[in-house]
């Protein structure tokens, strides 16, 4: 009995101290999560929403950190990288260098589309700089959403709060600018269409499904925060693309100032100056520098014939004592002339054939040149051998001499602002692509005039063969084979940005071949809308950039079929990946000749072609084409020159005569 009350106590006990420290866990357990929930939604000025990356999806898209800490003082090399892209980030952020990095490479897959407008870029750039790096991120970012990777916490949705303003101010500056390869809007190809800037912003935050671009978690775009949250929407200042120092060209922009075809208002015609001459208005200072230009030379040509008559005069009152007093002299000069002896006329070229005396500074040059002349021909082997040394030394500098071929160099100077903006553009971003392009054509009619449509059957069958070969190329370089795909564009996957009809069957030649005429009329009018219509690089192909010789969008009655690859440019003009593309450039160039143009000449279309590299070997071709001409134009003027210049040549005293 007593030992079953000890028995009984004992696991009451045990039930007490499971249950307390089940109490207590629980408690140690809220608090904990009470802390985390508190640190991870912190929403302050200085602080961040997400810091760092903590894992990565199956296909390899990066994904942060929750985070609620402080923002953390970057190092100056980060810092610096961080302004050049980001000049509105400063102090504190809220990005690692893999974090900026990873900014860095996902923004440039949209720079090709937005490169026309300045102020767009500018704009589209702050958007996700202030998203991944501002120092106030917890203000405006609010972590909805965790998921667990490799037991890391990560994020998987956000929402960001950002004003109506800003979001107007980005879709204004970018909705008119145009995709310079497909003359499209870009916004077609990073936007999704979008007519507004809410739908650009559903765009951008759906969360991309795997081996898609896009983000790796899902964003969602809200105007207003909640009440007593402490925080607030985003609203970094917009530029406009109207304005001027932005640099905008009016197709990206037609509401430019520059771009504006109303007349000059009315105070600026009141400043401006004008003369009405008759029919003819003419600028006042215009007309001021044209007056001045008629005195200018009017007193020029009034001084020369005062001059002109003052001395005549002169002469005219001295010639009878000169003939008196000279006439000797002149009949020795005569003689000596008619002697033809070189030293005598020298000797006596201090006089003029009237026997007035030269002056001082004529006298001293007559006589050096005479002496200079003498010591010359006296020391023939000393004169030709400094002579053939000076020039040797003077040409040292051939040895560093280079022609310049590339058209960027000859065309724009170093120091011009678009030299500097261009090297500024290329060492923080990137280069832009290079550009290879064939245009097949149909051959207008003998009668008409008119060039029927080269939407046939046939034709598109023909562009998959042109294709195939393309595919074909390998180009050697160093050892290894290029080919097209891994020198090209690819900004969306694996497949190659080629701009083309037949990116309307996926690159595929099987895909809906039983009535391709059809498709491809049904994809001219809904490249945008039709999933089947998209193209292997999962965009949409507008047909105006792959069609000419069209009005308006009648684009069955195209005449011509163009076909564009972009390749990926390097800035290091010398490096690997530029010599890949050049390489590769020569045996498409070399392609195009020996195969494709016998092959479309043969289905009676014209066929042209060109790659990035083509202006620079023209360039290097006509450098040197023209050398063996302009040597022999040289040789044929300095014989010219050495025998007419001179004296009646004789064989005896050529050497003497000639010049």
């Amino acid at each position: 009995m007593d030992f079953s009350r000890r028995r009984t106590g004992f696991l009451l006990s045990i039930a007490l101290f499971q249950a307390s420290a089940s109490v207590l866990l629980t408690v140690q357990v809220a608090v904990a999560q009470t802390s985390n929930d508190e640190r991870r939604q912190r929403h302050s000025e200085g602080y961040c929403a997400m810091y760092d990356i903590c894992g990565e999806r199956s296909d390899g898209k990066v994904v942060n950190c929750p985070y609620g800490s402080p923002a953390v003082k970057p190092d100056e090399l980060l810092s610096s990288k961080i302004q050049s892209l980001c000049p509105t980030i400063t102090g504190n952020v809220c990005c690692t260098k893999a974090q900026f990095d990873t900014l860095r490479s996902q923004v440039q897959q949209a720079i090709p589309f937005l490169v026309g407008c300045p102020a767009c870029l500018r704009n589209f750039l702050n958007l996700f700089c202030e998203l991944t790096c501002s120092p106030n991120q917890s203000l405006f970012i609010n972590v909805t959403s965790i998921s667990k990777i490799k037991n890391n916490s990560t994020v998987d949705g956000i929402d960001f709060f950002i004003t109506d303003d800003f979001g107007e101010g980005l879709y204004e500056s970018c909705k008119d600018v145009k995709f310079g390869t497909m003359n499209t809007r870009a916004l077609e190809f990073i936007g999704a269409g979008a007519k507004n800037f809410k739908e650009w912003f559903a765009f951008i935050g759906r969360r991309a499904p795997n081996n898609m671009p896009g983000s790796p978690y899902a964003i969602q775009f809200l105007p207003t925060v909640p009440e007593s949250s402490g925080m607030k929407p985003m609203n970094v200042s917009t530029y406009s693309c109207r304005d001027v120092s932005l640099g905008c060209s009016c197709g990206d922009c037609p509401s430019s100032p520059v771009c504006s075809n109303t007349a000059i208002s009315t105070s600026n015609k009141a400043a401006t100056c004008s003369v009405q001459i008759g029919s003819l208005k003419a600028k006042c200072v215009d007309l001021a520098l044209a007056i001045l230009y008629i005195v200018l030379v009017s007193m020029f040509f009034g001084w020369g014939v005062f001059h002109r008559t003052r001395k005549r005069s002169r002469s005219f009152r001295m010639k009878p004592f000169t003939d008196a007093a000279e006439g000797g002299e002149s009949h020795s000069l005569s003689r000596q002339k008619a002697d033809n002896l070189p030293m005598q006329r020298l000797e006596g070229a201090n006089q003029s054939s009237t026997g007035v005396q030269l002056s001082v500074v004529q006298g001293y040059m007559s006589d050096f040149y005479r002496k200079y002349g003498l010591w010359v021909a006296r020391h023939p082997t000393l004169v030709l051998s400094l002579s053939v040394g000076m020039v040797l030394v003077l040409c040292l500098g051939l040895v560093r001499f280079k022609v310049e071929t590339r058209p960027e160099k000859l065309w724009v100077g170093p120091g011009s602002k678009a030299a500097e903006e261009k090297r500024f553009f290329d060492s923080n971003l990137a280069p832009f692509y290079r550009i290879e392009q064939l245009i097949l054509a149909t051959i207008p009619d003998a009668l008409n005039g008119k060039s029927p449509s080269i939407v046939t059957e046939e034709n598109i069958k023909l562009l998959f063969e042109i294709q195939k070969k393309i595919d074909g190329i390998r180009a050697n370089y160093s050892g290894s084979m290029i080919s097209l795909t891994d020198i090209c564009m690819k900004p969306m996957g694996e497949d190659c940005a080629t701009q083309s009809v037949i990116q309307y069957f996926k690159m595929d030649p099987s895909y809906d071949a039983d009535d391709r005429l059809e498709h491809v009329n049904y994809c001219f009018q809904h490249y945008t809308s039709a999933e089947s219509c998209m193209s292997a690089f999962k965009a949409p192909v507008d047909p105006s950039t792959v069609l000419g010789g069209f009005s308006g969008s009648n684009y069955t009655e195209a005449s011509a079929f163009i076909v564009t690859y972009p390749v990926n440019n390097a800035l290091d003009k010398e490096g690997n990946e530029t010599q890949k593309a050049v390489a590769w450039e020569k045996a498409f160039v070399q392609l195009a000749k020996d195969e494709l143009l016998p092959m479309v000449q043969s289905r009676n279309l014209t066929f042209s072609f060109s790659s990035e590299s083509s202006i620079e070997e023209e360039l290097k071709r006509e450098s040197t084409a023209d050398a063996i001409t302009i040597l022999i134009s040289y040789l044929v003027m300095f014989a010219y020159i050495s025998l007419t210049l001179g004296d009646t040549p004789r064989l005896s005293s050529f050497y003497i005569s000639s010049k």
